[in-house]
């Protein structure tokens, strides 16, 4: 499939998957007139790559952890992988961070709020 086929079964930009190839997230195959051809599993690796750049992963670090699916497939089916463990324990701990950050947050504007309502201040928006 070509590039722009790529695009509308992801919904990521052609700019996007070029620049996936560039990282060595992704490969194509090259045409005589030098267009990029995606196999079918281009799909699901496309995919892939935005779950973890989601997940807040790099583009080395997802290098990683594809690179260890690819070399050890028998870990693909757990998503496992042996080498890649101190990268998702390291990433595991920054999403702890941001949800204890985020809960504290939401603490202090419950309170905020909760003080606002008590004080009888209303809710406008006139200017």
């Amino acid at each position: 499939m070509k590039i722009s086929q790529l695009s509308r079964a992801t919904g990521v930009s052609p700019r996007s998957i070029r620049h996936y190839e560039k990282k060595k997230l992704l490969t194509a195959n090259r045409l005589e007139n030098d267009y990029r051809e995606f196999d079918e599993s281009a799909v699901d690796r496309v995919k892939t790559i935005q779950i973890y750049l989601r997940l807040g992963l790099s583009t080395e670090e997802i290098e990683q952890v594809l690179n260890c699916k690819d070399n050890y497939p028998e870990y693909a089916e757990d998503e496992y992988c042996g080498e890649m463990l101190a990268v998702y324990e390291e990433k595991l701990n920054e999403i702890n961070k941001q949800m204890n950050t985020l809960a504290t947050v939401q603490q202090r504007l419950e309170k905020q709020i909760r003080q606002m309502k008590e004080k009888g201040i209303a809710m406008g928006g006139g200017y």
